[in-house]
C-alpha cells in the first residue's frame, strides 16, 4: 500500500503516516524512555491502511527534559489531531513509559477506543529524569493531568545491582524492592483500566529485566476482568522488554540497560501479538 509520510514541526516534534486517501483508523504510537520519534513503527501500521502518528513526548523544544511531570494534555491533543484528520476509530500503541502514558489517557479521554499496551505497567511510577527545573530529585510524578501531578510511586534508592562491573544493568529489581518499600502507596497509584470504555490488548514478555511488565500485565487485565471489561494478553515468557512486530528493524544493543529476552523471542511474541493488533485497531473482536 502506498503511504505518505509528513513531518510534523508543530506543537510537537513528530511523524505522520497514512495511506494514500487516508483512513478511518487513527493510531498514537508512543515510545518509551528512549524518547524516540517510532517512525518505522508507524510507517507499518500506515501500510496495514491506517493513519499513524509518533510524537516526541519529552525532550524537544519546550518540554520537559526527562518523563517528570508530563501533561497527559499532550496525548490529548494528539487525539485531537487524528480526529482532525479523518480518524474516527483512535488508538495508542505505546511501549513502557509510553504505554503507561496511553493507558491513563485512555482512562481520561473517552474517545480512545483501544490500547495497545506493550510492556507495560499497571501503576504510575515517579519521574525518570529531569523535570523543566532540571532536578531529578525529590521524585515527582511522571504525569500531571489540568495542572496537579497524579498520584505515583517514587523508587526506593536503597537498591544496588546485582552487579558490580561496568555493563549494562537489569533495573527490575529497583522496581520489585519499590513496590514492597512503598507498599502503601500502591492503591492510590493504579491506573484504574476498569473504568475505560477503550478495549485493552496487552503484549508482555516474562524475562523483561527493565521492569515486571508480564506481572503488571496480569494486573492490568485481573482487574478490566473483574470489571467484565474486554482484554487480551498476550505473552511469551522468555521474550524481554523489546518485542519487535513483523517488518520492524531488531532492537539495538545499549551499553546502559539490560532488556532482557533474545532477539528471536521478542520478535516471535511480536509476530503472535501482530495480527490481535491489526485486528483490535480495525475493530475486530
Amino acid at each position: 500500500m502506498d503511504v505518505l509520510e509528513h513531518e510534523l514541526t508543530d506543537p510537537w516534534e513528530g511523524v505522520l503516516a497514512a495511506p494514500v486517501g487516508g483512513s478511518d483508523v487513527g493510531v498514537l504510537v508512543l515510545a518509551g524512555s528512549s524518547g524516540r520519534i517510532e517512525r518505522e513503527r508507524a510507517r507499518i501500521l500506515a501500510r496495514q491502511g491506517m493513519t499513524a502518528v509518533s510524537i516526541r513526548w519529552f525532550g524537544g523544544p519546550g518540554q520537559s527534559p526527562g518523563i517528570c511531570e508530563i501533561p497527559l494534555e499532550t496525548f490529548t491533543a494528539a487525539v485531537d489531531f487524528l480526529r482532525l484528520n479523518g480518524a474516527e476509530r483512535i488508538g495508542i500503541l505505546g511501549t513502557s513509559k509510553g504505554a503507561e502514558a496511553a493507558l491513563l489517557t485512555a482512562v481520561h479521554d473517552a474517545r480512545v477506543d483501544l490500547v495497545i499496551a506493550v510492556s507495560p505497567t499497571s501503576r504510575v511510577w515517579c519521574n525518570v529524569g529531569p523535570g523543566r527545573d532540571g532536578l531529578h530529585r525529590p521524585y515527582r510524578s511522571s504525569w500531571t493531568l489540568a495542572g496537579q501531578g497524579l498520584p505515583f510511586v517514587p523508587l526506593d534508592d536503597s537498591w544496588t545491582p546485582a552487579q558490580a562491573e561496568d555493563g549494562p544493568v537489569a533495573i527490575r529489581g529497583w522496581y520489585e524492592l519499590s513496590e514492597r518499600t512503598f507498599a502503601e502507596l500502591l492503591p492510590s497509584a493504579e491506573i484504574p483500566v476498569e473504568v475505560t470504555r477503550a478495549d485493552l490488548l496487552l503484549v508482555a514478555g516474562g524475562d523483561d529485566a527493565m521492569w515486571p511488565s508480564l506481572a503488571f500485565a496480569e494486573q492490568l487485565a485481573q482487574r478490566r476482568r473483574s470489571a467484565g471489561a474486554s482484554v487480551r494478553l498476550i505473552a511469551r515468557h522468555d521474550a524481554g522488554h523489546r518485542p519487535r512486530f513483523p517488518g520492524e528493524s531488531p532492537a539495538s544493543a545499549s551499553s546502559r540497560f539490560e532488556y532482557g529476552g533474545t532477539p528471536e523471542a521478542d520478535a516471535l511474541l511480536g509476530a503472535a501479538a501482530w495480527p490481535h493488533v491489526l485486528d483490535a485497531l480495525r475493530g475486530g473482536s
